[in-house]
């Protein structure tokens, strides 16, 4: 059983930046491909980045490419998500995943195991 928790979510101006982390425990962090997921009120969940178990294959939404970075550090357990040029759009709550799938998956229902989430407010 894996458990994770996000951090660093908030209020920041469009224009901000904001680097969200999710710790893992309970689980061999490093077999495990990450990603994230956001869901604005009135909104579908969306899928935002992935990362493959090594950290070499990384995919994004085209919403948020070549804004965000997503990155991880297998020693720490952590996967981190930079966010910058933010954008009013980005206003959602932020959910960290994780897949025992070996290639990164883009649909939510192939991870297994999901954070509480975190809030982030764009004010425009």
């Amino acid at each position: 059983q894996v458990q994770l928790v996000e951090s660093g979510g908030g209020l920041v101006q469009a224009g901000g930046s904001l680097r969200l982390s999710c710790a893992a425990s309970g689980g061999t962090f490093g077999s495990y491909a990450m990603g994230w997921f956001r869901q604005a009120p009135g909104k579908e969940r969306e899928f935002v980045a992935g990362i493959n178990w090594s950290g070499l294959g990384r995919v994004y939404a085209d919403s948020v490419k070549g804004r965000f970075t997503i990155s991880r550090d297998n020693a720490k357990s952590t996967v981190y998500l930079q966010m910058n040029i933010l954008k009013s759009d980005d206003t959602a709550v932020y959910y960290c995943a994780a897949s025992s799938l070996v290639t990164i998956r883009t649909t939510g229902n192939e991870y297994a195991y999901w954070g509480q989430g975190t809030q982030v407010t764009v004010s425009s």
